[in-house]
């Protein structure tokens, strides 16, 4: 029998499996991209030659998002711009569209194609049912929720036609394992993975949407938890198959706050890799789908 050919993606005539830069000429929008796992995520499609949209909310994020765009634009010859929008106002998912088209469009023929969109901008907070207040519901529903709708909605004249965008919205655990004081937290990445859902039909001929679950991960969002709440996830580490830290691979540190927590947290890269696989050509036959990205602390399904 002859051994099979490589498939090939007709929208990027690309060989899976055969391509460094698979993502060659794309243009990608990464919100929250000036730190933590928005910043991975930056270096990882960068890496894999897609031009990008880098999304900061506030004025202290500015520099930091500046630099970002210059260096991965030295290191991986792409084109990044930083662009400075509210997620969770009304308006910025419009403007952060608006920028991205004025910047990449087509000069002659004002052609503008949205390729990957990564719907990382979050923020949390943990209240129990006594102390839930409607601002704070609002602020996590209006950024967690709202925001990557209101994207969607803009960038929709911009997707592909071809099923070859890729939509990838950053989730949590906490949208399942029912953590104590995350009503709210919680249920906003119930609704974002519902969403998810219902875009994998509705956006069928033009992207495949699949959202990403992570646990803890080593941000400053997750080191400014409280101890109380360190604790409680503890058990949930014990339990996590790839979170039992490797001597010899991860750092001292690493591996001692690992004894104290009851395994280690994720790092920002590993989350990455995760999401570029998903918007990668290969990827291709995987939309609605919650995939781990949490070391197995929630086994996906």
């Amino acid at each position: 029998m002859s051994r099979p050919q490589p498939i090939r993606i007709a929208s990027t005539n690309l060989s899976i499996g055969n391509s460094f830069r698979m993502l060659e000429g794309k243009v990608g929008i990464v919100t929250g991209a000036s730190r933590g796992i928005g910043n991975a995520i930056a270096h990882n499609l960068a890496s894999k030659g897609c031009s990008l949209i880098l999304n900061f909310t506030s004025e202290s994020s500015s520099q930091r998002t500046i630099d970002l765009a210059s260096q991965l634009q030295q290191e991986h010859g792409i084109q990044a711009v930083a662009v400075q929008a509210d997620m969770g106002s009304e308006n910025g998912p419009a403007h952060l569209i608006a920028v991205a088209k004025n910047h990449f469009q087509h000069p002659k023929t004002q052609k503008f194609q949205l390729d990957i969109i990564i719907n990382n901008a979050g923020v949390s907070g943990n209240h129990n049912i006594e102390e839930v207040e409607i601002d704070e519901f609002l602020r996590q529903y209006n950024v967690n929720v709202r925001g990557p709708l209101l994207l969607i909605k803009a960038a929709l004249p911009y997707l592909p036609n071809d099923r070859s965008g890729r939509i990838v919205n950053l989730s949590s655990v906490s949208s399942s394992l029912g953590f104590v004081g995350q009503s709210v937290y919680g249920g906003t990445k119930a609704a974002l993975e519902a969403m998810t859902r219902t875009w994998a039909r509705e956006l069928s001929e033009r992207a495949t949407v699949n959202a990403v679950n992570p646990g803890p991960v080593a941000t400053d969002m997750y080191g400014g938890t409280t101890e109380a709440f360190q604790q409680r996830m503890k058990r949930f580490l014990q339990t996590t198959p790839l979170a039992v830290p490797r001597e010899g691979i991860d750092s001292e540190e690493v591996c001692a706050a690992a004894v104290k927590d009851g395994g280690r947290a994720a790092y920002e890269t590993e989350i990455a890799g995760v999401v570029g696989m998903l918007c990668s050509p290969e990827g291709g036959w995987s939309t609605g789908s919650v995939v781990c990205a949490n070391g197995g602390m929630k086994f996906s399904y």
